[in-house]
């Protein structure tokens, strides 16, 4: 038995870009009645983004005013937070992180379909291919907290759902 703040977990489900982050993430949702966060959203939203990148074709990211404003957010749990990044947020924040993978080759034809070209299109297949995602989030929460879920397929994807439900069900049953 763990004494912890929150009755109901946080999530983060992470990974590249194209590996399904936002559909597990909406289905979770609508499964669990947890919180969807899409961070990219949320920084939309809430002005925090800085002067734009001409390389990625995307704005940065101010992550202190991200985190600022999703400091009450997270505080009584229910979260699922959908961003392709994960070392700069809190390790207090989330109880489980999901990463996300897919095989180069779905991955290649899913960016390619959103538009993803040159530099952006091979520096996000070789950061799934070089595990990057994988490894910054087990370098930045503890190992029993972080699962890698493959997400090729449909199957897959209702899978890994079913996955994270289970895990949700464990985490009340250790955590009240």
């Amino acid at each position: 038995m763990t004494n912890h703040p929150r009755i109901i977990p946080n999530l983060l489900v992470t990974g590249t870009p194209g590996v399904g982050k936002s559909s597990i993430s909406r289905l979770l949702s609508e499964r669990t009645n947890f919180t969807w966060r899409e961070v990219s959203k949320l920084a939309e939203e809430h002005n925090c983004l800085d002067e734009y990148d001409p390389e990625y074709q995307c704005p940065f990211l101010n992550e202190d005013k991200l985190l600022d404003v999703m400091e009450g957010m997270m505080a009584k749990g229910g979260n699922i937070v959908d961003y392709h990044g994960c070392e700069f947020f809190p390790e207090r924040w989330f109880d489980g992180v999901f990463v996300i993978r897919t095989n180069n080759t779905v991955l290649y034809d899913r960016l390619t379909a959103r538009g993803y070209t040159g530099k952006k299109l091979q520096d996000n297949i070789q950061c799934e291919i070089f595990e990057t995602l994988l490894e910054e989030a087990q370098s930045s929460y503890k190992p029993e907290i972080v699962q890698e879920l493959q997400n090729d397929t449909e199957e897959q994807l209702q899978k890994n759902i079913d996955t994270i439900i289970e895990w949700i069900e464990r985490w009340k049953e250790n955590n009240l």
